[in-house]
């Protein structure tokens, strides 16, 4: 259950969704109708979020079956299914059918290169934390595919690739427009980033005032 009264199916064995997902959810700019795409959607947790601020149809693309399966079931335990649609897939092949269908796109995509480190034992978590099945490039380039010219991108991330996501995007023709970190502390580093690009948009980046999460 959430503060929004919706329940959201989970496992710590799988996967629980974190407060990335829930930050992203608040910072995007969604339309109040139209069409939402959410990449590596998980257990579906930030298209239900979203449904809270918009009337949007919502597709969720999602790679693993067993996490696609707990997003469809709570989908309809929230009675939700005619607002969204889960779709099983992997976000490569999905990407290269579409021609800016979509209005907007939310993703929160896995942080770590697969070069980081010794991936996480358990493969959901594994897959979810890791560049397995898609690099940055790839669910940038679905991304700037989903989404029409003057629609917009919003991606939760790792700051420390700040730098490598902005060029990607402007590879992509996706303009970097709004920024925001966010500090476990005031006095600490940024350990998340939120980054929002408009699909074609003019070069002009705003850096929102930090959030952090805990008090000192």
């Amino acid at each position: 259950m959430t503060d929004t009264g919706l329940r959201i199916i989970q496992s710590r064995e799988v996967f629980s969704f974190s407060l990335d997902a829930v930050l992203l959810s608040k910072f995007a700019t969604v339309p109040k109708r139209g069409r939402i795409l959410d990449l590596c959607s998980g257990n579906g947790v930030i298209p239900l979020l979203l449904t809270t601020r918009t009337e949007a149809q919502i597709d969720a693309v999602e790679i693993q079956p067993r996490l696609a399966d707990m997003a469809r079931r709570s989908v309809r335990m929230n009675g939700l299914e005619h607002r969204i649609r889960i779709i099983e897939e992997d976000l490569k092949d999905y990407g290269k059918r579409l021609n800016g269908y979509y209005d907007a796109v939310t993703v929160n995509p896995p942080y770590m290169a697969t070069s980081s480190g010794d991936p996480n034992v358990n493969e959901h978590y594994s897959i979810a934390r890791h560049e397995i099945h898609c690099t940055l490039e790839d669910v940038i380039e679905a991304c700037s595919r989903a989404v029409r010219t003057g629609g917009k991108v919003s991606m939760v991330h790792r700051p420390s690739r700040f730098v490598e996501i902005s060029e990607t995007m402007r590879k992509w023709r996706l303009e970097p427009k709004r920024v925001q970190f966010i500090h476990p502390k005031m006095d600490k580093e940024a350990n998340m980033v939120l980054i929002e690009a408009i699909r074609d948009g003019k070069p002009e980046l705003r850096v929102l005032p930090p959030i952090a999460v805990y008090q000192s």
